[in-house]
């Protein structure tokens, strides 16, 4: 039960985030957004930890992601600024939520074929997850709440002009899409050499986060796709060991006579 309560609670997070976005409340809308983010990052792990995995559980998340995450950005967005976009506008809006769920219904498909994968492929998503495709379409919005709060006018209204959330969202419905190899942090092990950095950053950005939350959120937006061909490198690479090694192991064919 504890699970799926907390799925329950991100899809009311997500509910809100669209009634405040109805409301103008775009921070607040946000800040729905990004609870129904954490929750969802939460309620897999707590179940797997308490032992209560079920098949509905996994639907349920799956309904859930897809309006948190597929059909409230979009709306959100629609309300910041697409909407002066007239007619066009709204395509943007269909790409982004379309390919959100077939996303999400590759991954549901691909739960039974896990088994047959090879190890390495653990470590990776196919395509951007959902939540993470979220925060990248929301970038105007919190790079706008940003520039609101810094007073920064122009930058403002670059943000409310249609075009950014226009290819935030169609730039993002790709990678939704994409069969590009995406590092989950399941599993992620940190080098040790690296341990220490990453500490000292994580506190900084933690420290950051606290002190300017939209322009935090919205630098992460853009780390992330820094990092997203350094995954596929990763991926390919240990691709590549793993066909070596599984060269090695074959026997070495019988000479005749």
């Amino acid at each position: 039960m504890i699970p799926n309560l907390m799925t329950m609670l991100g899809l009311c997070a997500g509910l809100t985030g669209m009634r405040f976005g109805l409301e103008g409340r775009f921070g607040g809308a946000a800040t729905a957004l990004l609870i129904a983010a954490c929750i969802d990052g939460l309620d897999g792990r707590i179940a797997r930890l308490l032992r209560g995995t079920s098949r509905f559980g996994a639907e349920f998340d799956s309904l859930s992601d897809f309006l948190c995450f597929g059909v409230a950005p979009a709306f959100v967005l629609y309300l910041w600024a697409l909407h002066e976009g007239g007619r066009f506008g709204y395509i943007p809006c269909i790409m982004f939520t379309v390919c959100m769920a077939l996303r999400l219904a590759r991954f549901n498909a691909s739960l039974d074929d896990d088994a047959n994968q090879p190890k390495y492929a653990a470590n990776f998503f196919t395509g951007v997850p959902a939540p993470a495709g979220a925060g990248l379409a929301l970038f105007p919005l919190f790079l706008g709440l940003e520039a609101q709060r810094l007073h920064l006018n122009w930058l403002y209204e670059l943000t409310r002009d249609p075009l950014m959330p226009a290819l935030t969202l169609s730039g993002t419905a790709f990678l939704l899409v994409s069969t590009l190899p995406v590092w989950s942090f399941k599993n992620f092990k940190v080098p040790s050499p690296l341990i220490l950095p990453t500490m000292l950053g994580t506190g900084a950005y933690a420290a950051i986060l606290i002190a300017e939350p939209w322009g935090a959120l919205a630098a992460a937006g853009v780390i992330y796709l820094l990092l997203l061909p350094i995954s596929r490198r990763s991926f390919h690479r240990l691709r590549r060991a793993a066909e070596d090694l599984q060269e090695s192991d074959e026997p070495a064919p019988q000479s005749p006579g």
